[in-house]
Protein backbone atom coordinates (compact mmCIF):
# COMPACT_ATOMS: atom_id res chain seq x y z
CA UNK A 1 0.00 0.00 0.00
CA UNK A 2 1.16 3.59 -1.01
CA UNK A 3 1.81 5.71 2.73
CA UNK A 4 -0.08 8.65 2.41
CA UNK A 5 1.12 11.99 2.15
CA UNK A 6 0.29 13.88 5.28
CA UNK A 7 0.97 17.65 6.07
CA UNK A 8 0.41 18.95 9.62
CA UNK A 9 -0.05 22.43 10.32
CA UNK A 10 0.05 23.17 14.13
CA UNK A 11 1.67 23.98 17.67
CA UNK A 12 4.91 21.98 19.15
CA UNK A 13 4.81 22.02 22.82
CA UNK A 14 7.27 20.82 25.74
CA UNK A 15 4.80 18.68 27.75
CA UNK A 16 5.26 19.06 31.40
CA UNK A 17 3.34 15.79 33.06
CA UNK A 18 2.93 15.22 36.31
CA UNK A 19 0.73 12.36 37.94
CA UNK A 20 -1.42 12.21 40.98
CA UNK A 21 -3.82 10.29 42.78
CA UNK A 22 -6.49 13.21 42.46
CA UNK A 23 -6.92 16.87 40.45
CA UNK A 24 -6.02 19.05 42.79
CA UNK A 25 -8.68 22.00 43.34
CA UNK A 26 -7.87 25.71 43.28
CA UNK A 27 -5.97 26.33 46.48
CA UNK A 28 -5.10 23.38 46.82
CA UNK A 29 -1.75 21.60 46.49
CA UNK A 30 -1.72 17.35 46.01
CA UNK A 31 1.46 15.25 46.15
CA UNK A 32 2.10 13.93 42.83
CA UNK A 33 3.36 10.42 41.78
CA UNK A 34 5.41 10.76 38.74
CA UNK A 35 6.81 13.51 36.49
CA UNK A 36 8.06 13.10 33.03
CA UNK A 37 8.86 15.83 30.27
CA UNK A 38 8.04 15.15 26.74
CA UNK A 39 7.13 16.53 23.38
CA UNK A 40 3.79 17.88 23.03
CA UNK A 41 1.28 20.12 21.82
CA UNK A 42 -1.41 18.93 19.26
CA UNK A 43 0.47 19.40 15.57
CA UNK A 44 3.50 17.21 17.18
CA UNK A 45 1.71 15.29 18.21
CA UNK A 46 -0.76 14.50 14.98
CA UNK A 47 2.19 14.34 12.78
CA UNK A 48 4.09 11.46 14.92
CA UNK A 49 0.46 9.79 15.45
CA UNK A 50 0.07 9.93 11.50
CA UNK A 51 3.78 8.73 10.81
CA UNK A 52 3.28 6.06 13.51
CA UNK A 53 -0.26 4.66 11.87
CA UNK A 54 1.38 4.13 8.65
CA UNK A 55 1.60 8.38 6.62
CA UNK A 56 5.06 10.05 5.00
CA UNK A 57 4.53 13.36 6.85
CA UNK A 58 5.85 17.00 7.14
CA UNK A 59 5.41 18.87 10.07
CA UNK A 60 4.25 22.93 9.64
CA UNK A 61 5.06 24.96 12.94
CA UNK A 62 7.44 26.99 15.24
CA UNK A 63 9.59 26.32 18.50
CA UNK A 64 11.73 28.48 20.34
CA UNK A 65 14.73 29.48 20.46
CA UNK A 66 14.98 27.89 24.45
CA UNK A 67 16.28 24.46 25.04
CA UNK A 68 12.94 23.13 24.92
CA UNK A 69 12.84 24.03 21.38
CA UNK A 70 15.92 22.57 20.30
CA UNK A 71 14.79 19.30 22.07
CA UNK A 72 11.54 19.27 20.56
CA UNK A 73 12.71 19.23 17.01
CA UNK A 74 15.22 16.37 17.71
CA UNK A 75 12.61 13.83 19.08
CA UNK A 76 10.05 15.06 16.59
CA UNK A 77 12.44 14.51 14.13
CA UNK A 78 13.96 10.84 15.79
CA UNK A 79 10.27 9.97 15.47
CA UNK A 80 10.05 10.16 11.85
CA UNK A 81 8.69 13.23 11.10
CA UNK A 82 9.90 15.71 8.74
CA UNK A 83 10.79 18.69 10.23
CA UNK A 84 12.45 20.72 7.77
CA UNK A 85 10.44 23.62 7.41
CA UNK A 86 9.76 24.13 11.02
CA UNK A 87 10.83 27.49 12.12
CA UNK A 88 12.42 28.39 14.69
CA UNK A 89 11.41 32.02 16.26
CA UNK A 90 13.76 34.11 19.33
CA UNK A 91 12.01 33.67 22.65
CA UNK A 92 10.18 30.56 24.52
CA UNK A 93 8.75 27.55 23.11
CA UNK A 94 5.01 26.06 23.97
CA UNK A 95 5.11 24.72 27.19
CA UNK A 96 1.80 22.81 28.42
CA UNK A 97 1.54 22.06 32.08
CA UNK A 98 -0.10 18.39 32.37
CA UNK A 99 -1.51 16.62 35.37
CA UNK A 100 -3.26 13.48 35.00
CA UNK A 101 -5.06 11.65 38.41
CA UNK A 102 -5.31 7.88 38.76
CA UNK A 103 -8.46 7.67 36.27
CA UNK A 104 -6.61 8.77 33.68
CA UNK A 105 -8.36 12.50 33.42
CA UNK A 106 -6.00 15.30 33.06
CA UNK A 107 -6.04 19.19 33.11
CA UNK A 108 -4.13 21.24 30.70
CA UNK A 109 -2.50 24.81 31.16
CA UNK A 110 -0.79 25.40 27.71
CA UNK A 111 1.46 28.51 27.04
CA UNK A 112 1.77 29.27 23.19
CA UNK A 113 5.44 30.52 23.19
CA UNK A 114 6.40 30.30 19.57
CA UNK A 115 3.36 29.35 18.32
CA UNK A 116 1.27 32.41 18.80
CA UNK A 117 4.15 33.77 16.52
CA UNK A 118 3.77 31.21 13.30
CA UNK A 119 2.20 33.67 11.01
CA UNK A 120 2.88 34.83 7.06
CA UNK A 121 2.95 31.23 5.55
CA UNK A 122 5.86 31.47 2.82
CA UNK A 123 5.53 29.80 -0.92
CA UNK A 124 7.93 26.68 0.18
CA UNK A 125 5.28 25.87 3.37
CA UNK A 126 2.02 26.41 1.04
CA UNK A 127 3.67 24.77 -1.87
CA UNK A 128 4.29 21.42 0.63
CA UNK A 129 0.62 21.78 2.10
CA UNK A 130 -0.33 21.81 -1.63
CA UNK A 131 1.76 18.52 -2.83
CA UNK A 132 0.00 16.73 0.19
CA UNK A 133 -3.09 13.70 0.32
CA UNK A 134 -4.56 15.05 3.44
CA UNK A 135 -3.89 18.63 5.52
CA UNK A 136 -4.20 18.20 9.47
CA UNK A 137 -4.87 21.78 10.92
CA UNK A 138 -5.89 22.22 14.87
CA UNK A 139 -6.62 25.67 16.37
CA UNK A 140 -3.01 26.15 18.93
CA UNK A 141 -1.63 28.51 16.22
CA UNK A 142 -3.29 31.87 14.72
CA UNK A 143 -6.40 31.10 13.22
CA UNK A 144 -5.60 33.15 10.34
CA UNK A 145 -2.56 30.66 9.49
CA UNK A 146 -4.69 27.66 9.68
CA UNK A 147 -7.30 29.34 7.52
CA UNK A 148 -4.59 30.07 4.69
CA UNK A 149 -2.80 26.81 4.71
CA UNK A 150 -6.51 25.03 4.41
CA UNK A 151 -7.96 27.30 1.45
CA UNK A 152 -4.90 26.64 -0.21
CA UNK A 153 -5.02 22.93 0.35
CA UNK A 154 -8.56 23.45 -0.85
CA UNK A 155 -8.06 24.88 -3.57
CA UNK A 156 -4.86 22.31 -4.58
CA UNK A 157 -7.91 19.11 -4.03
CA UNK A 158 -5.85 18.77 -0.57
CA UNK A 159 -8.28 17.40 1.62
CA UNK A 160 -8.48 19.07 4.90
CA UNK A 161 -8.94 17.65 8.27
CA UNK A 162 -9.77 20.30 10.88
CA UNK A 163 -9.40 19.18 14.78
CA UNK A 164 -11.22 22.43 15.99
CA UNK A 165 -9.29 22.71 19.45
CA UNK A 166 -9.32 24.45 21.35
CA UNK A 167 -13.31 25.28 20.60
CA UNK A 168 -13.93 28.86 19.57
CA UNK A 169 -16.28 30.36 16.90
CA UNK A 170 -14.32 29.94 13.46
CA UNK A 171 -14.57 32.53 10.42
CA UNK A 172 -16.52 30.92 6.82
CA UNK A 173 -13.67 30.89 4.98
CA UNK A 174 -11.82 28.61 6.97
CA UNK A 175 -15.38 26.18 8.09
CA UNK A 176 -15.87 26.34 3.90
CA UNK A 177 -12.16 24.74 3.41
CA UNK A 178 -12.98 22.04 5.54
CA UNK A 179 -13.70 18.45 4.25
CA UNK A 180 -13.62 16.71 7.66
CA UNK A 181 -14.10 18.43 11.06
CA UNK A 182 -13.03 16.37 14.28
CA UNK A 183 -14.12 17.79 17.51
CA UNK A 184 -15.01 16.62 21.35
CA UNK A 185 -18.24 17.40 22.82
CA UNK A 186 -17.19 20.72 24.55
CA UNK A 187 -15.54 21.47 21.05
CA UNK A 188 -18.91 20.66 19.53
CA UNK A 189 -20.80 23.18 21.87
CA UNK A 190 -18.63 26.02 21.25
CA UNK A 191 -18.68 25.83 17.68
CA UNK A 192 -22.06 24.46 16.87
CA UNK A 193 -24.05 23.98 20.15
CA UNK A 194 -24.13 20.10 19.30
CA UNK A 195 -23.76 17.46 21.76
CA UNK A 196 -24.39 13.75 21.85
CA UNK A 197 -28.37 14.24 21.79
CA UNK A 198 -27.74 16.29 18.58
CA UNK A 199 -24.43 15.52 16.89
CA UNK A 200 -26.05 16.58 13.73
CA UNK A 201 -25.79 20.30 14.39
CA UNK A 202 -22.29 19.99 13.29
CA UNK A 203 -23.43 19.39 9.79
CA UNK A 204 -24.91 23.00 9.57
CA UNK A 205 -21.54 24.45 9.64
CA UNK A 206 -19.43 21.29 7.55
CA UNK A 207 -20.39 19.33 5.15
CA UNK A 208 -18.67 16.35 7.16
CA UNK A 209 -17.94 15.21 10.87
CA UNK A 210 -16.61 13.80 13.74
CA UNK A 211 -18.05 13.99 16.81
CA UNK A 212 -15.32 12.08 19.54
CA UNK A 213 -17.04 10.98 22.98
CA UNK A 214 -14.23 9.44 25.08
CA UNK A 215 -15.16 5.39 26.24
CA UNK A 216 -18.59 5.87 24.69
CA UNK A 217 -16.50 5.89 20.76
CA UNK A 218 -17.23 8.59 17.99
CA UNK A 219 -20.15 9.61 15.99
CA UNK A 220 -19.90 10.37 11.94
CA UNK A 221 -22.13 11.97 9.92
CA UNK A 222 -21.88 13.95 6.83
CA UNK A 223 -24.95 16.14 4.54
CA UNK A 224 -25.17 13.19 2.04
CA UNK A 225 -27.19 11.46 5.07
CA UNK A 226 -24.90 9.02 6.53
CA UNK A 227 -24.99 9.48 10.58
CA UNK A 228 -22.88 6.55 12.04
CA UNK A 229 -22.06 5.91 15.89
CA UNK A 230 -18.69 3.78 16.67
CA UNK A 231 -18.78 2.09 19.97
CA UNK A 232 -16.38 2.30 21.96
CA UNK A 233 -12.71 0.36 22.92
CA UNK A 234 -12.77 -0.82 26.18
CA UNK A 235 -8.96 -0.62 27.49
CA UNK A 236 -7.76 0.30 30.71
CA UNK A 237 -6.83 4.28 31.18
CA UNK A 238 -3.57 5.26 32.55
CA UNK A 239 -3.52 8.46 30.49
CA UNK A 240 -6.23 10.17 27.75
CA UNK A 241 -3.79 13.50 27.29
CA UNK A 242 -3.03 12.16 23.51
CA UNK A 243 -6.22 9.91 22.97
CA UNK A 244 -7.66 12.82 20.23
CA UNK A 245 -4.59 13.23 18.91
CA UNK A 246 -3.88 9.62 18.12
CA UNK A 247 -7.61 9.17 16.68
CA UNK A 248 -7.19 12.64 14.62
CA UNK A 249 -3.78 11.61 13.08
CA UNK A 250 -5.11 7.77 12.51
CA UNK A 251 -7.79 9.13 10.56
CA UNK A 252 -6.33 11.21 8.36
CA UNK A 253 -4.23 8.16 7.60
CA UNK A 254 -6.81 5.87 6.99
CA UNK A 255 -8.72 8.28 4.32
CA UNK A 256 -5.35 9.28 2.87
CA UNK A 257 -5.15 5.51 1.82
CA UNK A 258 -8.44 5.54 0.67
CA UNK A 259 -10.89 3.83 3.43
CA UNK A 260 -14.58 5.19 3.46
CA UNK A 261 -14.69 7.67 5.88
CA UNK A 262 -17.03 4.97 8.37
CA UNK A 263 -14.18 2.43 8.69
CA UNK A 264 -11.95 5.08 9.00
CA UNK A 265 -13.45 6.40 11.98
CA UNK A 266 -13.71 3.06 13.50
CA UNK A 267 -9.47 2.59 12.88
CA UNK A 268 -9.22 5.85 14.53
CA UNK A 269 -11.34 4.85 17.57
CA UNK A 270 -8.63 1.64 17.70
CA UNK A 271 -5.93 4.07 17.53
CA UNK A 272 -7.50 6.26 20.49
CA UNK A 273 -7.67 3.40 22.45
CA UNK A 274 -4.17 2.45 22.07
CA UNK A 275 -3.41 5.94 23.14
CA UNK A 276 -4.74 5.86 26.78
CA UNK A 277 -2.79 2.68 27.64
CA UNK A 278 0.50 4.63 28.34
CA UNK A 279 1.57 7.74 30.19
CA UNK A 280 2.99 10.78 28.08
CA UNK A 281 1.28 12.29 25.20
CA UNK A 282 4.26 11.74 21.90
CA UNK A 283 5.01 8.41 23.89
CA UNK A 284 1.86 6.76 24.17
CA UNK A 285 1.11 7.69 20.30
CA UNK A 286 0.44 4.01 19.00
CA UNK A 287 2.27 2.15 16.31
CA UNK A 288 -0.02 1.24 13.24
CA UNK A 289 0.43 -2.86 14.51
CA UNK A 290 -0.60 -1.74 18.13
CA UNK A 291 -4.11 0.01 15.66
CA UNK A 292 -4.73 -2.92 14.12
CA UNK A 293 -4.55 -5.44 17.32
CA UNK A 294 -7.51 -3.34 18.46
CA UNK A 295 -9.44 -2.48 15.45
CA UNK A 296 -9.41 -6.43 14.67
CA UNK A 297 -11.48 -6.51 18.46
CA UNK A 298 -13.59 -4.17 17.59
Amino acid sequence: MTRPRVVVVGSANMDLVATAPTLPRPGETVLGTDFVTVPGGKGANQAIAAVRAGADCAFLGAIGSDSFGVTLKARIAASGVDTSHLRVIYGASGVAVIVVNADGENTIVVTPGANGAYTGLTETELSTVREADVLVAQLEIPVETVTRAATEARAAGTRVVLNAAPGRTLPAELLDAVDLLVVNEVEAQELAGAGRDNPEALLAVVRRAVLTQGAHGAWYGDRDGTAVHVPGIRVETVDSTAAGDAFTGALAVAWGEGRDLVDAVRWASAAGAACVRRLGASVSLPQRADIDALYAQA
